[in-house]
């Protein structure tokens, strides 16, 4: 049986619950050069999901979403509300969404600096999308265990849960996808913190897929994981994976709570792969086979 290290330092087996999770693992893709050999490394009827840049816009995000859908993908394209220009440009999304006979959107208030309309933050364009009432059976939104570089943990939760309301009043299924976050204790915590608090829409936790440790520490940087990154320094088992030949493995984070998952509705993972699909799905293959 393949082992990981536990937090403790003693070996950890891979359990049932660990497959489970691993089974369900939505695959990260960014519309960059290069994402063709990320395309051709999914294997059939993947999880997908595709960002959302300022430098590259909505469409590109939609374009590639349109050629993963084509190849039977289930895929999620994240929209960034500060891209959208107004109404209109969020009518032009749901003629979209109903033509591609999209199920599911996921959204963000994204990196713009300057908002292109009236949304400076995913709260206000959600609002508009769904008073437009999208065909979309489900809307993911972001939660940030880690916290955010620039909200504070008090604004970040009162967001998170009037999305709630939101979709819940509009009728509408949600979910959750934590950022990338390294400190399972500190995942748990604020799962458990959330529950407790009336979260109750499912949750993919964010993992870093099986990616170079120079690409995972520069990413993790501009994506706001210092905490994480500052309990790298304190675990050592995690900070020799890190260093280790072959980049980063999600093991030990994802056995280190795959055990709560029932309790705290962990429902899936969701993986930053930065394009490199084809050695995080070699992880994948690995841990359902054993």
């Amino acid at each position: 049986m393949m082992r990981v290290h536990g937090r403790a330092g003693e070996p950890a087996p891979l359990t049932d619950a660990v497959r489970e999770l691993a089974s369900r693992t939505r695959f990260e893709l960014v519309p960059m050069s290069g994402v063709e050999s990320a395309i051709d490394a999914l294997r059939p009827e993947s999880l997908v999901s595709v960002t959302c840049s300022p430098s590259k816009g909505v469409q590109a995000t939609l374009d590639l979403t349109a050629r993963l859908l084509d190849r039977g993908h289930d895929a999620v394209p994240h929209v960034s509300a500060r891209l959208f220009e107004g109404a209109h440009h969020v009518r032009a999304l749901t003629d979209w969404v109903q033509r591609h006979d999209l199920r599911e959107l996921f959204v963000i208030a994204g990196d713009c600096e300057h908002p292109r309309g009236p949304y400076p933050d995913s709260m206000s364009f959600l609002r508009e999308l769904l008073e437009l009432g999208p065909s979309v059976s489900r809307i993911g939104v972001p939660a940030y265990p880690d916290g955010h570089p620039f909200v504070d943990t008090a604004t970040l939760r009162g967001a998170l849960h009037a999305k709630q309301a939101m979709l819940t009043d509009a009728g509408v299924a949600g979910s959750v996808t934590t950022q990338m976050c390294l400190d399972p204790e500190r995942i748990r915590q604020w799962l458990e913190h959330e529950r407790a608090s009336g979260l109750v829409l499912p949750v993919d936790l964010g993992v870093p897929g099986v990616v170079e440790r120079a690409k995972l520490m520069t990413m993790g940087v501009r994506l706001g994981i210092g905490t994480s990154l500052r309990f790298l320094r304190k675990n050592r088992s995690t900070l020799m994976a890190m260093l280790a030949p072959g980049g980063y493995d999600p093991t030990e984070l994802v056995a280190s709570l795959a055990d709560d998952a029932a309790r705290l509705r962990i429902s899936g993972l969701h993986a930053f792969t930065f394009n490199r699909v084809e050695s995080t799905r070699a992880w994948q293959q690995r841990v359902l086979a054993r």
